[in-house]
C-alpha cells in the first residue's frame, strides 16, 4: 500500500516509456509464478447462486468497455464506436470527469443515441482516490454529481484500484473496477469469478436494494496484453474466450482507444494495431454459434437484477483460508465444510498435505482452491509427528502472512490435528480475520491411546496446555460430538465458545433409497458379510473382530469379514493373525476405497461392526461409521461407551462390552438369528440419524460463520 502511494506520487514526473519499461520488468518477474493464474484462473468458473443462464440461450455474455484516459483517446472514440457498429456490437465508454480533457456533450449524446453507454471513470485518474476515507467521501460527492449529469449508472476506478465497501457511497447500479485474475495489476486482489456478483452493503440488516453489481473484466485488458506482455496476436483472448464459453461466463474486456493505432496513425511503442480489435470482433461473430449476448454494462445489470432477485448471501465474496494437516479431498469433514462455504459464495483457499507426487500442487475442486504443500504425512514416532507439524505450521504461517499484504482473509478455518496449527493464523488475526478452530479429536486423549501414556505424563500435560492456549486464541471452536464438547468446556473453554458440528454421512452417497428398507436375509448357503471400514489401527480393535471369526464359524459357516482402509503396519499384523487362526479364507482386506465405494460395500453387507478397544479417546469418540451403516439400513454393533450412549441412550445400535470377545460374538449371533428384531433396531437408529443429516449440520455451520463474520448494528 505504501509503495503504491509512493508510485502514484512520483508518477507525474516519470516518463511514460520509463513507467512502461518498469511494468514490463515487473510482469516478466511474475510470469513464472503466475502461469497457473493468468490468463485463466481455474477456480473462477463457479456461477453465482440462482444463476440459470443468459437470455435467449446465449452461450456466454460479451461486454465491451472502454476507458478514455487522454485527449488522444477522446479524439478516437467515435471512430472506434463506428467500427464496432459495423460489426454489430455496442459498448460502454468511460470518461474521466475532471481529467486531462473535456468531454463534449455532443459526443456523449451521439454515443447514447446510437446505443452505446457512457460511464464515469474515476474523478481525476491520479491514483489518489483512496488516499483516505475522508478524501474519498469528498470525491464521491463530485463523482455522484457527474453520474447524475451524464445519466450514468456505472463506475470504473483508475488503474483498477478499488475498495468495494466504499463504492456503496456512489450512486451506481454497477462497478467495473475488478478482474477475475490479473497478477500484473497494481492491486492484484482478484475477484476470482467470470460472472457478475452482488456486493452487499457492509452494514447488516439493510434492504436488498442497498447493493450494486460488480462486473470484473475477464479478458486481459489491451494495455496488459499488447503493451506490457507485448503480445503480437489475440491468441490469449481466443484461449480465454473459449474457456469462458465452456463455462457460460461473462467475457468482459477493457480496451483503451488511447493505445490503438488507427490507419492514419504512425506506429509507436505505446500503441498496437487496430487489426487486433477487428480480429476480436470477427472472431466473436464467426467462432461461436449461437453468438454471445452483447449487452452494455447497464443492460446486463438491468437483466441480472430482474433475473436474479435473490439478495447475496452475507458471506458472498468473503475470503477464507482453510488449514488442514491431512489430504484433500479424502478427508470428509474438511471437504464438506469447505464446499459449504464455497456454495454461499465465499472464496475458499485450502492448504493441505500432498499425498504423492502425482497429485497436483494446485487444483480447484468444487469451487475450493486447493494448495498442496510438499510435506507428506508419516506416522512413526512422536519426534516424527513434531517435526512434520512444525514444518506444516511454518509453511502455513508463511503463506498466510503473505496474504495480509495482498488479499486479506476474513476467516481462517483450522482443522486439528495439531491444535497449535491455529497459531499459523496470527498475522491474519491481527489484521482482522476471525479464527475457527475445528477440534476433530482431543489430542491429549488420542496420544494417551496411541502411545499408552498415563494421564499425568509430561506430554499429556503439555498437550492440555496447548489445547487451552489454542482454544483461547480462536474466536469459535467446533467439535463433532457432545462428549468432546463437555471435555473441552470442562478444562479449556466457556460453553458458549464450543459448538457441535457432527460428522454426518453424505446423503447423496449413503442414500437410504439405494437399498431395500430391511437387510437381506441370506440363504443358508450364501455368505453372511460383516464389514468394518476406517483407520486400521490397534485402538479400533479389529484384531478382536478377527478373533471372533473362528468362534462364529461353527454357527455361521458362510461368514465373511470385509475390511476397508488404507494400509498400515497393523494391517499386516491382522492378516498374519487371520492366517494363524486358519481363517484367511474368511477375512478379506480390500484396501482404501472412495466414499461411494464404501457405500456400495455396506449395501452388499449384512452387518457393520465397530469393535473399538476401550481407551481415554474411544470412550469419548463417536464414529461416523455408525451413521453410515444406519443410513444404508444396516444394523451396527458398537462399544458401549459414553460418546455413543449420548446419542443412542435407548437403542438404535447393538452395544457390546468393550474388549469383551464373548459378548461381541454373542451380539453378532443375535443379529444373524433375529433379523426382524435387528431391523427394528435399525429403524430406531435411523430416526436419530435423520436428526443429524448433513443438510441440517451444514445450515448450522453457515449460521455460525455468518454470525462470526457479520458485525452487529452497534459495531457499525
Amino acid at each position: 500500500m505504501l509503495f503504491r502511494r509512493l508510485y502514484y506520487l512520483l508518477k507525474p514526473f516519470a516518463p511514460l516509456r520509463l513507467r512502461r519499461a518498469l511494468r514490463r520488468l515487473h510482469a516478466r518477474s511474475l510470469a513464472q509464478s503466475s502461469q497457473h493464474l493468468w490468463p485463466i484462473d481455474p477456480s473462477a468458473f463457479r456461477s453465482p447462486p440462482h444463476f440459470s443462464g443468459w437470455p435467449d440461450h446465449h452461450p456466454f455474455a460479451f461486454v465491451l468497455t472502454h476507458d478514455v484516459e487522454t485527449q488522444r483517446g477522446l479524439d478516437r472514440v467515435q471512430q472506434l464506436a463506428e467500427l464496432e457498429m459495423l460489426h454489430g456490437f455496442r459498448s460502454s465508454f468511460n470518461f474521466i470527469p475532471e481529467g486531462p480533457y473535456q468531454v463534449p456533450d455532443s459526443l456523449r449524446h451521439w454515443l447514447t443515441s446510437h446505443g452505446f453507454e457512457v460511464g464515469v471513470h474515476d474523478l481525476h485518474h491520479d491514483g489518489k482516490l483512496y488516499s483516505s476515507k475522508k478524501q474519498f467521501l469528498k470525491k464521491a460527492a463530485r463523482i455522484n454529481h457527474y453520474l447524475q449529469a451524464w445519466n450514468a449508472v456505472g463506475f470504473r476506478s483508475g488503474f483498477m484500484l478499488h475498495n468495494l465497501d466504499w463504492f456503496h457511497h456512489l450512486h451506481i447500479t454497477y462497478d467495473a473496477s475488478t478482474f477475475d485474475t490479473d497478477p500484473f495489476e497494481p492491486q492484484p486482489d482478484a475477484a476470482k469469478t467470470i460472472f457478475p456478483f452482488w456486493v452487499p452493503s457492509p452494514i447488516p440488516h439493510h434492504s436488498p436494494q442497498n447493493r450494486y453489481l460488480e462486473l470484473p473484466y475477464t479478458l486481459p485488458q489491451d494495455s496488459t496484453l499488447f503493451l506490457v506482455k507485448e503480445a503480437s496476436t489475440i491468441d490469449v483472448w481466443k484461449e480465454k474466450l473459449a474457456w469462458i464459453a465452456t463455462h457460460h461466463g461473462m467475457a468482459l474486456v477493457n480496451i483503451h482507444p488511447d493505445y490503438i493505432q488507427f490507419p492514419h496513425d504512425s506506429p509507436t511503442p505505446e500503441t498496437y494495431p487496430l487489426q487486433h480489435i477487428t480480429d476480436l470482433l470477427t472472431h466473436l461473430r464467426s467462432q461461436f454459434t449461437p453468438p454471445p449476448w452483447n449487452p452494455t454494462p447497464r443492460d446486463l445489470t438491468t437483466w441480472f437484477t430482474q433475473s436474479n432477485p435473490h439478495p447475496p448471501h452475507p458471506l458472498a465474496r468473503k475470503r477464507v483460508a482453510v488449514l488442514l494437516y491431512s489430504y484433500y479431498p479424502a478427508d470428509p469433514r474438511p471437504r464438506r465444510a469447505a464446499e459449504a462455504l464455497a456454495e454461499v459464495g465465499m472464496q475458499v483457499d485450502l492448504f493441505c498435505l500432498r499425498e504423492n507426487d502425482s497429485q497436483p500442487t494446485r487444483e480447484v475442486i468444487n469451487g475450493v482452491s486447493v494448495y498442496r504443500t510438499p510435506i507428506q504425512r508419516q506416522r512413526h514416532s512422536k519426534l516424527t509427528y513434531l517435526k512434520q507439524y512444525a514444518q506444516f505450521i511454518a509453511t502455513c504461517s508463511y503463506l498466510l502472512s503473505k496474504s495480509v499484504f495482498r488479499e486479506k482473509y476474513h476467516l481462517v478455518h483450522v482443522h486439528n490435528m495439531p491444535d497449535v496449527l491455529v497459531f499459523a493464523s496470527l498475522l491474519p488475526k491481527l489484521s482482522g480475520a476471525k479464527i475457527i478452530l475445528d477440534l476433530h479429536d482431543p489430542m491429549p486423549e488420542l496420544m494417551m491411546s496411541i502411545y499408552e501414556l498415563p494421564t499425568h505424563h509430561w506430554l499429556v500435560r503439555s498437550l492440555r496446555f496447548l489445547e487451552r492456549s489454542s482454544i483461547r486464541f480462536a474466536h469459535l471452536v467446533l467439535t463433532p460430538n457432545l462428549a468432546f464438547q463437555r471435555l473441552f468446556t470442562s478444562r479449556s473453554a466457556s460453553p458458549d465458545k464450543v459448538h457441535i458440528l457432527m460428522n454426518s454421512p453424505e446423503s447423496h452417497l449413503f442414500n437410504p433409497d439405494r437399498v431395500p428398507p430391511n437387510p437381506p436375509s441370506p440363504p443358508t448357503t450364501s455368505p453372511f458379510r460383516i464389514i468394518h471400514h476406517g483407520s486400521i489401527v490397534h485402538r479400533h480393535g479389529i484384531d478382536l473382530l478377527i478373533q471372533a471369526v473362528p468362534l462364529l464359524l461353527p454357527h455361521i459357516p458362510n461368514l465373511h469379514l470385509d475390511l476397508y482402509g488404507a494400509h498400515t503396519p497393523f494391517t499386516d499384523t491382522l492378516l498374519a493373525l487371520a492366517s494363524q487362526l486358519g481363517i484367511a479364507d474368511h477375512v478379506h482386506y480390500h484396501g482404501p476405497k472412495s466414499q461411494s465405494e464404501i457405500a456400495d460395500a455396506i449395501r452388499s453387507s449384512h452387518l457393520g461392526v465397530i469393535p473399538n478397544r476401550l481407551s481415554p479417546f474411544t470412550e469419548l469418540n463417536f464414529p461416523t461409521r455408525i451413521f453410515e451403516y444406519l443410513a444404508m439400513h444396516r444394523p451396527v454393533i458398537t462399544p458401549a461407551t459414553t460418546g455413543i450412549r449420548d446419542y443412542f441412550p435407548d437403542g438404535g445400535v447393538i452395544p457390546f462390552k468393550p474388549d469383551d470377545l464373548p459378548d461381541l460374538v454373542e451380539k453378532i449371533l443375535w443379529v444373524k438369528n433375529h433379523p426382524d428384531l435387528a431391523a427394528l433396531t435399525v429403524e430406531k437408529g435411523r430416526e436419530i440419524y435423520r436428526n443429524h443429516l448433513w443438510a441440517n449440520e451444514k445450515s448450522r455451520f453457515i449460521q455460525l460463520v455468518t454470525s462470526l463474520l457479520t458485525p452487529s448494528p452497534l459495531e457499525n
